[in-house]
């Protein structure tokens, strides 16, 4: 991708963002990808070619860091049991009763294995709630979004190492063993959360070393990208090292004196660099999605989306059932709006693009699957969130 097409696509994110940054029953995620879809049939840009390791290793650590140092350390306390059984119990449970009805839904449409049925789940667990957490903010309860967020964010780095182990398998045939993936799943998630909790507590000392906010905003580049790498080398998630330094960052802002001069100077940098990744990522979704759209089996699509959705309001109901002490959330229209808010994005992508770089020309079907699901997902999902927030708040 050439630096031409980079500030040509900022351009048009910024002329999205500009006008239509209030407009809450079109989110921006969704104009983007329409405008995606629309520019990969427009010959200068069907030479624009995305990674996996562009979207892993430049997008996702200063997204998830941006949320994660915003998100309440406070929030965490609160809401701290559900978000571990969500994003771990929760999505495992997830991944395996929609990789079940996708291998039984497979059966009507042509032959899905049950190991590339439950890879196509593990890709549509990840939840990315970009477009919705704002209009959760305002049109609902604030807790509501707390968990949609949070579990998101945490959740991404728990996919990875279940993508990871399941598309092993699918690719070489292993068996599943399930002390092995158990070890690996503690020892990738756990290693990662360390590694970003002292990152994060050593930056939050150092930005004491200088009072100039220049420099405190590169020491939180270092943190986003620094932990991010760090954790990846050793062989941990990055993922969850980020996020862990961002929420341990964002405690230790919660006890300092100057708490709103460090959390300014920060903002002051990450609200530009934030809107300008998420424009740059939903246009490039666009414009890699559009081949697989074409091929798609959309009959298929569908059923495994409305499937999603029902299987993750029966997870999300029963979680909040266990911890029925969260009085605010524990209402099944509630239960619903979490559910909803769910949206497949960035992660998904990621976990597409791996899949396909490992496996170019043997796994197209499951590429095409999990590619319609999540456009259907960032399209009818964004746009359901403000009217249903509404109607199932009043």
């Amino acid at each position: 991708m050439s630096v031409t097409q980079v500030v040509l696509l900022l351009l048009i994110g910024y002329v999205v963002f500009t006008i239509d940054k209030k407009k809450k029953s079109l989110p921006i995620p969704v104009v983007l990808l329409v405008i995606g879809i629309g520019l990969s049939f427009v010959p200068y840009f069907s030479t624009v070619e995305v990674t996996e390791k562009m979207i892993y290793e430049i997008f996702l650590p200063g997204i998830l860091f941006v949320s994660a140092y915003k998100y309440s350390a406070k929030a965490i306390k609160r809401h701290g049991a559900v978000l571990a059984t969500l994003s771990t119990l929760g999505l495992m449970a997830t991944a395996l009763l929609l990789g079940l009805l996708t291998y039984m839904i497979g059966g009507w449409f042509g032959s899905i294995s049950f190991l590339g049925a439950m890879v196509i789940a593990s890709i549509l667990t990840p939840t990315d709630p970009v477009s919705a957490v704002s209009v959760l903010e305002e049109a609902a309860d604030e807790q509501i979004a707390e968990v949609v967020d949070g579990e998101s964010m945490i959740n991404d780095g728990t996919s990875i190492v279940l993508f990871t182990v399941l598309s092993g398998m699918y690719l070489s045939e292993n068996s599943f063993q399930l002390t092995g993936f158990i070890g690996e799943f503690l020892y990738v998630s756990l290693g990662g959360v360390a590694v970003g909790i002292a990152f994060g507590w050593l930056c939050s000392k150092a930005v004491h070393i200088t009072h100039h906010r220049d420099y405190q905003v590169m020491l939180s580049i270092i943190i986003a990208y620094g932990v991010f790498q760090t954790a990846e080398h050793i062989g941990f998630s990055g993922v969850l090292g980020t996020v862990a330094a961002g929420i341990m960052l964002s405690y230790e802002f919660e006890h300092m004196n100057r708490e709103e001069h460090y959390r300014e100077a920060l903002s002051g940098f990450w609200n530009v660099v934030e809107p300008s990744l998420l424009a740059l990522v939903f246009l490039l979704i666009g414009i890699t999605a559009t081949p697989y759209l074409t091929s798609a089996n959309w009959s298929m699509a569908i059923i495994i989306f409305v499937a999603s959705i029902v299987i993750r309001y029966l997870i999300v109901t029963s979680v909040l059932a266990i911890f029925h002490n969260h009085r605010s959330l524990d209402k099944n229209r509630q239960a619903f709006l979490v559910s909803w808010a769910g949206i497949r994005g960035t992660m998904s992508v990621f976990l597409i693009l791996s899949l396909h770089a490992k496996s170019p020309d043997g796994s197209e079907e499951l590429l095409s699957i999990s590619f319609s699901v999540v456009v259907l997902s960032l399209i009818i999902q964004s746009l359901g969130v403000y009217p249903l927030s509404r109607k199932l708040e009043n």
